[in-house]
């Protein structure tokens, strides 16, 4: 990226903390859509974008090389979307990776290797495997590159965690992965996904949370140990947090919510481990909560509750594995899936009083976890012991609606606490009400709306397959991965 670009940046973000940015009101947004996809970063899956009929590629902040340490650099190579290899992305891989933000240790992070990996060798020194962009020569990604071109990129989003998926959707949920409000304020953070002893029963990437099976384990981060962590063993009911979400904020407004995601007790299901939304019997086993049985429920529902036009004010959508990104264990059908979501609002023409959610709705869809894969922007770290655990690396960032030029570039630092922002901004709560990463933040996704403008109309997203395919897949879900 050339210098003067990077000094607009620097400008630009500055300028957003300075005045602190509100969503403009009134604003006619009813509904805000989240949808989190799986681990990628902006270099890794959009590299082939920047070849996109009609884009300028000097907007987008996408590179095609980067720096591997005691090799200089090397080139970004294609790779499946659904590959048989998954770079290691935990906390050490962040510290890797990131190499005191010389951003240059990504062929230092381990490999797994899917049984029978035919391009895969298991991790370590001089491994260029994370060096990857997608390939997207049979157009699976067509779908992610048609809304980019249509509506909104952010060139700046990072996760907001520097780890894996079980605290970044604490974080896009409720903007801190911490067990309680206090060990938020004091930079204690829940770091890592959940593990068990072998033989134990316990099922990986399930029965976490709230209904963590005792001598299931996380790890705490802190300024007592960062960057080392601290082993966290469930006794009973230790993953289940007491610190408020955006959802009782929306609860205390009179909003309503659903988290669509594959319902019981996955890592990437955020309210299973929220004791307010969970209220767990008295052996953790199973939730009890009227908000879990009603709000907590099956991707699937999204499409119907569009069609029927029982669309909540907010809505958090998580992927199976099946349509997930996740590498090693995706199918493919992740970008189909986005796109089937967006199709499904944007043609809902009878909902709201006739006029249809299109004019009312905006989407932001945002991926949970950089996956180990390289980008070459460092993040920016925040200052005292937050910056132990915050800020990670980049993720992509695409937000629709019909208020949202077209092909527009954001180029504002944002993260998952930008997204709580412009939850709060839209409803009229206080931004940063929620006094975690909320408050953090400083930007609140403005910028990709024009309020004053007259609504884009929608044009659907060609897929490789349709919603008619998600809505009735029989297949059993599974989790988006398998970590």
């Amino acid at each position: 990226m050339k210098l003067a670009a990077k000094c607009l940046v620097l400008f630009l973000w500055l300028g957003t903390i300075l005045a602190d940015a509100q969503i403009p009101y009134p604003n006619p947004l009813k509904h805000i859509v989240v949808i989190v996809q799986e681990n990628r970063t902006p270099d890794n899956l959009f590299g082939a974008f920047l070849n996109w009929p009609g884009i300028n590629p000097m907007n987008y902040d996408i590179a095609t090389s980067g720096l591997a340490q005691g090799y200089g650099t090397v080139q970004l190579t294609p790779v499946a979307l659904a590959n048989d290899y998954d770079p290691i992305h935990n906390h050490s891989a962040f510290e890797l990776m990131y190499d005191g933000g010389k951003m240059d240790g990504a062929n230092l992070i381990p490999i797994t290797c899917n049984q029978g990996a035919t391009d895969c060798t298991n991790g370590g020194k001089g491994e260029f495997l994370p060096y990857k962009y997608v390939d997207n020569s049979t157009g699976l990604l067509d779908p992610y590159f048609s809304i980019a071109a249509q509506y909104g990129w952010s060139n700046f989003m990072f996760q907001t965690n520097q780890g894996p998926s079980f605290a970044a959707h604490q974080f896009i949920f409720s903007g801190t992965s911490a067990q309680s409000a206090s060990d938020d304020a004091g930079a204690i953070f829940v770091a890592e996904n959940p593990s068990a002893p072998r033989n134990s029963g316990y099922t990986p990437g399930r029965d976490t949370g709230c209904l963590a099976p005792i001598g299931e384990w996380n790890w705490l981060i802190s300024p007592s140990t960062a960057p080392a962590e601290q082993q966290l063993v469930n006794t009973g009911g230790t993953l289940c947090f007491t610190h408020d979400t955006m959802a009782t904020w929306l609860d205390d407004a009179g909003l309503n919510w659903k988290y669509y995601g594959v319902a019981g007790g996955y890592i990437w299901e955020a309210p299973d481990a929220i004791y307010a939304i969970c209220q767990p019997n008295s052996s953790y086993t199973e939730c009890m909560g009227p908000e879990w049985t009603a709000n907590v429920v099956s991707n699937q529902k999204i499409f119907a509750d569009t069609a029927h036009c029982n669309l909540p004010s907010v809505s958090w959508v998580i992927p199976d594995g099946k349509n997930s990104d996740h590498a090693g264990s995706n199918e493919g059908g992740g970008p189909s899936w986005v796109a089937s979501i967006v199709n499904a609002i944007g043609n809902a023409t009878r909902c709201d009083n006739e006029v249809g959610y299109w004019n009312d709705t905006a989407i932001v869809i945002t991926w949970d976890d950089w996956g180990g894969w390289y980008d070459h922007e460092p993040p920016t770290i925040l200052a005292g012991p937050q910056g132990d655990y915050q800020y990670g690396f980049r993720v992509p960032m695409l937000v629709v609606s019909a208020f949202t030029p077209q092909a527009y570039v954001s180029n504002i630092q944002y993260d998952f606490g930008s997204i709580l922002r412009f939850i709060e901004g839209t409803f009229g709560i206080q931004e940063g009400a929620l006094g975690f990463a909320d408050s953090r933040t400083r930007g609140d996704l403005n910028d990709f709306f024009n309020f004053e403008q007259t609504p884009r109309p929608f044009q659907s997203i060609q897929a490789p397959l349709d919603a008619n395919f998600f809505l009735h897949d029989s297949r059993p879900a599974v989790p988006p991965d398998d970590d």
